[in-house]
C-alpha cells in the first residue's frame, strides 16, 4: 500500500528513531508498505521517520542507479542487486576519503545538492527477518546508508550543506512546509493537510 511521505518541516522527521523489537505491531506490513511508496517515487531510499514512524527502520533498493555509464560492470552488478532492510542499525566506523554527490531526499522534492560524505562505512543491524549482522559497505550504497541513517537519526541532507546553500534554498524549503510542492507522489506537509 502506498503512504504519503512527510515533507519538510514535520516533526517526526527530526526526532531520533527508536530501536524495535521483531514485535513490533504490523512490522511486516510496514516495511512492505515503505517499499511500495519508495517504487511509487522513483526513490532509492526511504526511512520510517519519512512515513511518520519515529523508529530505526530503513528500506533500501539502489537498482535504478545501476542504468548509470558510468559505473564498471562489478558497480553495476552491485547496485542492480542491493535490495536490503535495516533495523536498529548503528555506525560502527565512517572512514575513507569524503566525495561529494548530489544528493534529494523524497521527503524534500525539487532540492538537490551536493553533499558530501565517507567513501566506506561499518554498519551493524537487523535485517528484516532479526538476524544481527555487521558488514562494511562503499561507494554509493554505502552513501545511500549514509543517508537513510541520518533519517533514523533525526538529520536531513540540508543539514550538511554550507550556509550559503541553505539561504539559497530557504523559500523552496518553505514551500515545502506550506504545501506547494507538486511531486508526482503523495505527501503530508507540515502547515497542510495532505492530498
Amino acid at each position: 500500500m502506498i503512504i504519503p511521505i512527510y515533507g519538510y518541516g514535520e516533526p517526526v522527521l527530526r526526532q531520533v528513531g527508536e530501536e524495535i523489537s521483531r514485535e513490533y505491531p504490523n512490522l511486516k506490513e510496514i516495511i512492505a508498505n515503505m517499499y511500495d511508496t519508495m517504487y511509487n517515487a522513483y526513490g532509492v531510499g526511504l526511512a520510517a521517520p519519512q512515513v511518520g514512524l519515529a523508529i530505526r527502520l530503513f528500506v533500501i533498493d539502489t537498482e535504478p542507479f545501476s542504468d548509470s555509464d558510468d559505473l564498471s560492470k562489478e558497480e553495476h552488478e552491485q547496485l542492480k542487486n542491493f535490495k536490503q532492510t535495516f533495523i536498529n542499525a548503528k555506525m560502527l566506523k565512517e572512514e575513507g576519503e569524503e566525495w561529494g554527490f548530489n544528493e534529494g531526499c523524497l521527503s524534500i522534492p525539487d532540492v538537490r545538492e551536493d553533499v558530501y560524505r565517507n567513501e566506506r562505512i561499518t554498519l551493524e543491524y537487523y535485517d528484516e527477518d532479526f538476524n544481527k549482522k555487521t558488514e562494511v559497505f562503499d561507494g554509493l550504497i554505502a552513501r545511500v546508508i549514509q543517508h537513510e541513517y541520518d533519517h533514523i537519526e533525526g538529520i536531513l541532507f540540508t543539514d550538511k550543506i554550507s550556509m550559503l546553500k541553505k539561504t539559497l534554498i530557504k523559500k523552496k524549503l518553505q514551500n515545502i512546509m506550506e504545501g506547494k510542492a507538486r511531486p508526482d507522489y503523495r505527501m503530508k506537509f507540515a502547515n497542510k493537510k495532505g492530498r
